[in-house]
Formats: structure tokens, C-alpha cells, sequence
């Protein structure tokens, strides 16, 4: 998937897991990343820099790159 194929509010799923989650916070923190499950869904609430996706999910928001998500039809 390219980041071309995401657009700001749609709803993603995880389809694997980095090797950690950093929250989209201001001052974003590094979290392990078992908060998180695959197939877990959640819906993009912005871009950016560096390739991620701010996505809002029921545990928190966390930036993802494209390559952990898919969108859900």
C-alpha cells in the first residue's frame, strides 16, 4: 500500500505489528507493542512527517506507517 492510498478519516486495519508503537502525542513516547493486536481497527486522524499515519484507535492514537495498515471497505 502507498501512502497515496490513505486519506485523512478512513478507517484502517492493523495487519502486523512494528517492533514498537509510538503514540501521536505532541512529545510521542515509544510504547511496546502488544497494546495493540492485529486486525485491531481504527480511524486516520492525520499525517505525518517521516511516511507515518497519526491513527486513532480504541487504546489510543499511535503513528503507523502504511505498511502496517489496510484500509477497510
Amino acid at each position: 500500500m502507498t501512502s497515496r492510498d490513505i486519506i485523512v478519516g478512513d478507517r484502517v486495519r492493523l495487519i502486523a505489528l512494528p517492533a514498537y508503537l509510538k503514540t501521536a502525542e505532541p512529545m510521542p513516547m515509544l510504547r511496546p507493542p502488544d497494546l495493540l493486536e492485529i486486525g485491531d481497527e481504527g480511524v486516520v486522524i492525520d499525517r505525518r512527517p517521516g511516511g507515518y499515519w497519526g491513527v486513532r484507535f480504541a487504546q489510543g492514537a499511535f503513528l503507523l506507517e502504511s505498511q502496517y495498515l489496510e484500509l477497510v471497505h
